[in-house]
């Protein structure tokens, strides 16, 4: 096959493929080995949804009911370009009795439309508005895929992991916010054997670039300073928007706006040594230089002095994260956290912000005990040895992958003290008892 990301080759009888997969799907499930000619990106994506304990026979959930679904979908950016979507793809879902269906960047299904028959058939297996569809979920399929990989995916009957979906085959492509390229979600067709083809392919990434190109005229650059936008989550380096122009900063600029995003009050030039050095012997001129380099990289009225504030209003990633789980929007922020805020940040301000956002919204995510929140949060770069997390998880999803993976974590957590139990597959993670790492007396 000269494309991985292509279904079936020209040529292909579907019939035959079928067969093999299902062998190849059931060999997998009971040995973890991945035949021929099974693709990549198949494999690779079997491979996720085993680790994240999705068992074959799974079913999606539901996760937004009728209630909040409706101002979920008002509030969120693809609402804008659902008449692109309609207007591109509709006619093509109904007359050819296939789905159009759009998810967010979490794999949950926000509108799916077309061919009534093929809906109530789709409906059967919690193919609708409110299920979660990302793989940490059910596994491999198109939507859910596309935005883990973060490209256009097409799988093919058997290729799906849970097998009540197998009978299906679909095609997504994941659409991205214009101004930041962050994954907004995936736009996909579903249907019939007849979508495993380069057409199908080309067809969803073409509407999702079409959809992409509306978002950007839907938000014109303007002049106006409400345009500020602070972006430091999963980040090391800050990202700023302002004026329809990205600036990327330094650590120490991405430190010093993190905190006067947090200060709308402002803070004294003693309050900032004290936030990014503590006990550290450093000078304000030292904050002085580091501010007069920055007011050149955001040009003129943007920061103010005595005290050191904003001039203009500057949305951050870090407040609406705070401000969704002030309402008990455990899901929305979720979706909005990109990761831990200014990860390989030391000022100390910056890491009591850091720890506290990362606290907050883990507690809630034990508290709220959903399986599909959990899982994401846990198979994260900074969840996956979040033994609290685990042991949550354990609790609503008790798979045989997660069961192993807390047994492991306690385990490492019971060692006795001073030493550290290698994680396999991970380097750096070998620690030795600290007396091995006093001095010698003489």
């Amino acid at each position: 096959m000269t494309d991985t990301w292509v279904a079936l080759e020209p040529g292909a009888d579907p019939a035959e493929r079928v067969r093999t997969l299902r062998r190849a799907h059931e060999a997998f499930i009971a040995a973890g080995t991945v035949p021929r000619p099974v693709r990549s990106v198949v494999a690779d994506s079997w491979r996720r949804s085993a680790r994240a304990g999705v068992v074959p026979d799974g079913a999606a959930r539901v996760e937004i009911s009728d209630g909040d679904l409706g101002s979920y979908r008002a509030e969120h950016p693809l609402a804008q370009v659902m008449p692109l979507f309609r207007e591109l793809m509709g006619t093509f879902a109904a007359d050819g009795e296939h789905l159009l269906a759009v998810c967010d960047a979490q794999g949950r299904l926000l509108w799916v439309e077309g061919d009534p028959a093929t809906r109530r058939q789709a409906g059967r297996m919690n193919f609708v508005p409110g299920a979660r569809w990302a793989e940490t979920s059910v596994g491999t399929n198109a939507p859910g895929t596309a935005v883990a990989v973060d490209r256009p995916v097409q799988v093919f009957a058997a290729e799906h992991f849970i097998r009540r979906v197998q009978p299906w085959t679909c095609a997504a492509a994941p659409v991205h916010d214009p101004r930041t390229g962050r994954v907004l979600g995936a736009v996909d067709i579903t249907g019939g054997d007849g979508l495993a083809h380069p057409h199908s392919l080309g067809f969803v990434q073409a509407v999702a670039r079409a959809a992409e190109s509306q978002l950007a005229l839907l938000a014109p650059v303007t002049t106006t300073a409400d345009t500020v936008e602070l972006s430091a989550l999963g980040r090391d380096e800050a990202e700023l928007l302002m004026d329809g122009r990205k600036a990327r900063l330094s650590r120490r600029h991405s430190e010093i706006l993190v905190l006067l995003a947090a200060h709308p009050e402002g803070l004294s030039g003693d309050e900032l040594l004290c936030a990014l050095y503590e006990d550290e012997l450093v000078t304000p001129v030292t904050i002085r230089a580091e501010l007069t380099r920055l007011r050149r990289l955001l040009g003129p009225g943007l920061l103010g002095s005595r005290p050191y504030r904003f001039t203009a209003p500057v949305e951050s990633d870090v407040a609406v994260v705070e401000r969704r789980l002030g309402t008990g929007a455990v899901t929305a922020a979720a979706a909005a956290y990109a990761g831990p805020l200014l990860p390989g940040s030391q000022a100390p301000a910056v890491v009591r912000l850091r720890r506290r956002l990362a606290d907050g919204l883990r507690a809630a995510l034990i508290a709220r005990r959903d399986p599909d929140l959990l899982t994401d949060w846990a198979h994260s770069s900074w969840g996956e040895d979040d033994l609290d997390v685990w042991r949550a998880l354990a609790a609503v999803r008790p798979t045989a992958a997660v069961r192993a993976r807390l047994d492991e974590l306690e385990s490492e957590q019971a060692a006795p003290s001073g030493w550290t139990h290698p994680t396999p597959g991970r380097r750096g993670r070998i620690s030795v008892p600290a007396t091995l790492l006093q001095r010698p007396r003489s």
